[in-house]
């Protein structure tokens, strides 16, 4: 008998492909985004899991594995939405049963940070905390409602700049092209605005996809018309172009992108430029992903 339950689907960042997957939710506690069909399934309604049930996995994990595991992932889509009370022990858990253990993360939408003090952000750093995915999307106010994210750049910003003053590293995902062609360059500019504001330590660009169907996203934004491959390089341009970080790790390789971007923001910002550029005037000899590998 496997020590941890899981509810499939399960979901995790790509750069979580090592580390143990522990749910302590299942589902998201908005998933009301028109955009996300991560947690639409019948079987991922919303729940906090047991906290016996999950200091029960900790332990017997911990005892066959604790050794061998190096990064947990705390699942589903916004772990930080359990009472700091709860988040703390099962942090102790962690520390207590797999002491090999240097980093622990997990998805965070902005409105459940509105609820914790920063006190409580200091706590959980220090108690291992390490790292936060946050679902930015856009920085545009009038796309974040057109696509019911429940959230604005104000409110964004506010989560960012709590994680980072408790020293928990943020990585932020934009989605290119969610603004189709209506909003295309506000929701560039503004996004963009949201990174310079917030100096995240990691950015990264996801292509809007929808592989079941648009129906449910067009409900709320009935003018959308998506952008072409070349529409969204222009886009990806005008972003990059209006970014102005210090040090940021800048990814755009996740399996929906056309073109794999890989760099550190500011100092390789002209090199990413040229090789957007490249794609926009010469999209034949920019190296681009195929259709079929492009995993949607």
């Amino acid at each position: 008998m496997l020590p941890i339950r899981y509810v499939e689907p399960v979901f995790r960042p790509p750069s979580e492909a090592d580390s143990l997957i522990l749910p302590v939710t299942d589902g998201c506690s908005w998933n009301k985004c028109t955009f996300c069909e991560m947690y639409t399934a019948p079987q991922k309604q919303f729940r906090a899991r047991e906290q016996d049930e999950v200091l029960e996995s900790i332990r017997l994990t911990g005892q066959r594995y604790g050794d061998q595991i190096r990064r947990v992932f705390l699942a589903d889509g916004d772990a930080l939405v359990l009472p700091t009370r709860r988040l703390l022990a099962i942090l102790e858990a962690i520390r207590t049963h797999m002491p090999a253990v240097r980093r622990i993360s997990s998805y965070c939408l902005p409105r459940n940070l509105s609820k914790k003090s920063q006190l409580e952000m200091n706590q959980l750093a220090a108690a291992g905390l390490t790292m936060v995915y946050v679902g930015a999307e856009s920085g545009d106010d009038e796309v974040l409602a057109a696509v019911n994210k429940g959230e604005s750049f104000e409110t964004t910003c506010a989560a960012l700049d709590k994680l980072g003053e408790a020293g928990i590293t943020r990585s932020v995902m934009i989605l290119n092209g969610l603004g189709g062609q209506c909003w295309t360059h506000q929701h560039a500019e503004n996004s963009a605005r949201l990174a310079n504001a917030t100096q995240p330590e990691f950015l990264a660009t996801l292509v809007v996809s929808f592989p079941k169907g648009e129906a449910r996203f067009r409900q709320g934004f009935p003018g959308w018309e998506p952008l072409d491959q070349h529409q969204l390089f222009v886009e990806m341009e005008q972003f990059l172009q209006a970014l102005d970080l210090r040090r940021t790790v800048f990814r755009s390789d996740h399996a929906s992108n056309w073109l794999v971007l890989k760099g550190t923001l500011g100092a390789e910002k002209e090199r990413l430029l040229t090789q957007v550029r490249q794609a926009i005037m010469q999209p034949e000899a920019a190296g681009l992903r195929p259709n079929w590998a492009r995993g949607l």
